[in-house]
């Protein structure tokens, strides 16, 4: 098992349900030596899931385990596919060491860039531990479950013209288009999130990443759902483009507690599934 020691920016959580949430772009830890070769240290923090950590919280008293690096995504991106492959060809995205923000700003200086010697470093060093860890943790709750669910846990800005055009709807589900859960896990998931005041996509824009394309195997017993909420269901949402002096906005409990109380709806959701399936 990776221990604190090896990976301090790595948190894993031993829950015994068979629930297993990942957070691969919570964190906001940018190595000391990288910083001077970006323009920025908001515009390199500009695209983080902020505050998905604290908007989870209750998980763990639903016994469900937990994978988070606290790595920002600038340095490495644990969603992307390790070959450097387009998870999404054709449409506009962002790499597997992101050279540019979501809206397209570089986000290095002039000639600084990462070049492969840097990235298959940063491969070694953050993605392919916290990937390992996730195995791990597959394997340990597979052991003691017939059956699991990952869930991905992800947000954005509900406007960002490069990469989508309008409002992205509130929840926005991604099983690889069915491929890598079983449709009454999806089916149970959306009735929950049209229940509400929320919109609600599947298989959209964002179809899931690396994690849920990766893992979801649902004929070995392991299913994945990707969940990427726009961040105006959880927190204010500056209405027009933000900037260092309105983002993100400040974590607000009251602003959140609304899709707090149906995120709590569908995590149980998952556990429901999975203890029907046990059944």
């Amino acid at each position: 098992m990776i221990t604190a020691a090896e990976a301090p920016w790595l948190t894993l959580r031993q829950g015994s349900a068979p629930l297993l949430l990942c957070m691969p772009h919570t964190g906001t830890t940018i190595p000391a030596d990288l910083e001077p070769r970006l323009v920025s240290p908001w515009l390199a923090r500009k695209d983080t899931d902020w505050w998905i950590d604290r908007l989870y919280e209750f998980a763990g008293e639903l016994g469900a385990s937990l994978v988070r690096t606290a790595i920002s995504r600038t340095v490495i991106d644990c969603n992307r596919d390790p070959s450097g492959a387009s998870l999404y060809p054709g449409q506009a995205t962002t790499g597997l060491c992101p050279t540019t923000t979501f809206d397209g700003e570089l986000l290095y200086r002039s000639a600084a860039a990462p070049q492969e010697p840097d990235i298959a470093a940063r491969r070694r060093d953050y993605f392919d531990p916290y990937h390992r860890a996730i195995a791990r943790e597959i394997a340990r709750l597979r052991a003691l479950h017939p059956l699991i669910v990952v869930y991905d846990c992800h947000s954005i800005r509900s406007a960002i013209p490069r990469l989508f055009a309008g409002t992205l709807p509130h929840f926005n589900i991604g099983t690889f288009a069915g491929a890598s859960c079983s449709p009454e896990l999806t089916a149970r998931i959306e009735r929950l999130c049209d229940g509400g005041p929320f919109s609600r996509v599947t298989n959209g824009r964002f179809q899931g990443g690396y994690t849920t394309r990766h893992y979801g195997q649902p004929r070995e017993g392991v299913h994945a759902v990707q969940m990427e909420l726009a961040c105006r269901g959880y927190l204010r949402e500056p209405a027009g483009e933000v900037d260092a002096s309105n983002w993100p906005s400040p974590w607000d409990e009251a602003a959140a507690a609304p899709m707090r109380t149906l995120l709590q709806q569908v995590l149980s959701a998952c556990l429901a599934f999975a203890a029907a399936t046990r059944s």
